[in-house]
């Protein structure tokens, strides 16, 4: 058995993945509450810790664990907007900037036998020494841990998603690897496609809400943006307007082409943000229908399945999905983790 706790858990994607192979989700941690009431749903069997991490002590998180038996596993995705590429202006008295750091004292006075962190690729970027990842990197060293970190693609690994994240995956047991791409060029099954996960779905319009399917519902859209996406094509854009639909923001500026933009039914989906049921705010209009894609559409480009129901507004669904871990990316981690208890408890046993 490997138990798991998930700091900063959102509404439970890396929860979801880790679930899905076999480990025990014992308690998430999170300050964030449409998020929490998201995790507790659908981890009725764990603890969602709602409390903010720098306040949070080690010494609280041991009595909850305290009789368990089995491995360990204390995953973390600190929020990331401060180091991801969207942010043009990073602000050094951002508290999430060092979120990262208050994880550090879970490690180093628990000691679980594995640690999974994810986040995005900017994190390796920023003062790599002695930034967060960099300080997060000498604990391990100090604590004996045998750790790997890569920049992956999320679609590499069954995500249906052009989604870059930093994976870093430790352990206490022996030297660890993280996993090789299960989808793609090197492997026989293909990367998935928009359509591929979403086509079945019973179509609806802008506004509306299929309740046959669980959080299968539509932003509204004003009549000047119905306009513009009845004249997007496929894959396009708002390149593709006449010139009277423009607007003027745009005017002169050649940057930003993806908003307003309608996915592509054969290709993986551009990486959703937290805004990924709006129009205006990315590729992320529906391949067929006049609309942006549904909360429960962008779930499943996420990986999550349907029975994983989201709770709050539309804004705040949109964000716990765009700020999850995709399930399937978790899933490979954990697959790789389970691989690597068993080869160690094998190794140890012929030693």
């Amino acid at each position: 058995m490997i138990n798991v706790v998930d700091f900063f858990c959102g509404c439970g994607g890396t929860s979801a993945g880790l679930r899905n192979v076999g480990m025990n989700i014992v308690a998430g941690i999170d300050i964030d509450t449409d998020a929490g009431k998201t995790y507790a749903a659908n981890f009725p069997d764990a603890t969602f810790v709602q409390r903010d991490i720098r306040g949070f002590e080690p010494s609280e998180l041991e009595k909850m664990l305290d009789g368990m038996q089995g491995k360990f596993l204390f995953a973390a995705c600190a929020p990331c907007q401060p180091f991801t590429k969207q942010v043009t202006q990073k602000k050094d008295g951002d508290i999430r900037r060092e979120l990262l750091d208050h994880f550090h004292k879970f490690v180093e006075q628990l000691h679980p036998d594995y640690v999974l962190l994810e986040n995005v690729p900017g994190l390796q970027k920023i003062a790599q020494t002695e930034g967060p990842l960099g300080r997060f990197l000498d604990l391990l060293r100090t604590h004996g841990y045998s750790f790997d970190v890569k920049v992956v693609s999320s679609l590499d690994y069954g995500v249906p998603q052009v989604r870059r994240r930093l994976v870093l995956i430790a352990s206490r047991l022996g030297p660890i690897s993280v996993p090789a791409a299960t989808h793609g060029v090197i492997s026989e099954r293909p990367h998935a496609t928009v359509w591929d996960w979403i086509g079945d779905l019973p179509s609806i319009r802008a506004g509306e809400e299929d309740y046959a399917v669980p959080n299968h519902r539509a932003a509204k859209l004003s009549e000047l943006n119905q306009t513009r996406i009845r004249n997007t094509p496929v894959n396009g854009g708002r390149r593709d307007w006449p010139s009277d639909l423009n607007l003027r923001c745009h005017e002169g500026h050649s940057g930003h082409t993806d908003v307003y933009g309608r996915m592509s039914k054969d290709r993986p989906a551009a990486a959703l943000s937290t805004r990924c049921i709006s129009l205006s705010n990315g590729r992320y209009g529906h391949p067929t229908q006049d609309r942006a894609i549904s909360v429960r559409e962008a779930a499943r480009l996420q990986t999550f399945p349907d029975s994983f129901q989201f709770s709050g507004s539309m804004n705040s669904m949109a964000k716990q999905i765009g700020n999850a871990v995709p399930v399937k990316l978790a899933e490979a981690m954990g697959t790789a983790v389970f691989a690597h208890l068993s080869q160690m408890t094998t190794d140890r046993s012929n030693g």
